[in-house]
């Protein structure tokens, strides 16, 4: 099979280091606010309701692991489009700019809930599951924001820049895919019984 869309989708993303280094920053910046104002009365309890979510419905959850592969993956499929199409004019850009910032604060106060709540268990599910997980996901939608603002200064509404844009999409979706199938496979060996597959 060839996968030279891969190929392309990367080279183009590293052809923009600076938007990338860029992007990381804010994505950094987000996380140590989120650490910072993680006590705030306001976003405290928003915080601790998204850690017991996560821990519930995906970590000890009774459901097939193989729908919760499912739903991340669908999740992951949707961010990665609103990313991805906003990048067809510049005024969308705003957009994956504000989906970075919000996942990147919400994970930086949901890792210090998790260290600082949960103590030892919620220490595990942090440094094994969540932490990895979130990062190689929010890596791919930094590339797909990358690909946006690259897409801004040239995008037609053509057959060759929707194909590219289609190409950027299956790329990312199929890497998404690979990470959701990682945390799949962690939640079956550490977290959920052998016979919760189906």
């Amino acid at each position: 099979m060839n996968l030279f869309f891969l190929k392309d989708c990367f080279s183009r993303v590293c052809c923009r280091k600076r938007t990338l280094i860029i992007l990381g920053a804010v994505f950094l910046a987000g996380m140590i606010l989120g650490i910072c104002f993680v006590k705030t009365p306001a976003f405290y309890e928003f915080h601790l309701n998204q850690c017991d979510r996560y821990l519930t419905r995906v970590c000890y959850s009774e459901r097939s692991v193989f729908v919760i592969f499912l739903e991340r993956t669908a999740g992951c499929a949707v961010l990665l489009a609103v990313t991805l199409i906003c990048g067809m004019h510049f005024v969308g850009l705003a957009v994956p700019v504000a989906v970075i910032l919000y996942r990147s604060y919400t994970f930086g106060g949901q890792i210090a809930i998790l260290f600082g709540v949960y103590g030892v268990s919620g220490a595990l599910v942090a440094l094994v599951l969540y932490l990895p997980i979130h990062l190689l996901t929010d890596a791919l939608l930094l590339f797909g924001a990358v690909l946006s603002f690259d897409r801004c200064r040239r995008f037609h509404f053509g057959k060759h820049d929707f194909c590219e844009l289609a190409l950027d999409f299956a790329a990312l979706l199929l890497l998404a895919a690979a990470v959701c199938l990682f945390e799949m496979i962690l939640l079956l060996a550490i977290f959920h019984p052998l016979g919760n597959v189906l």
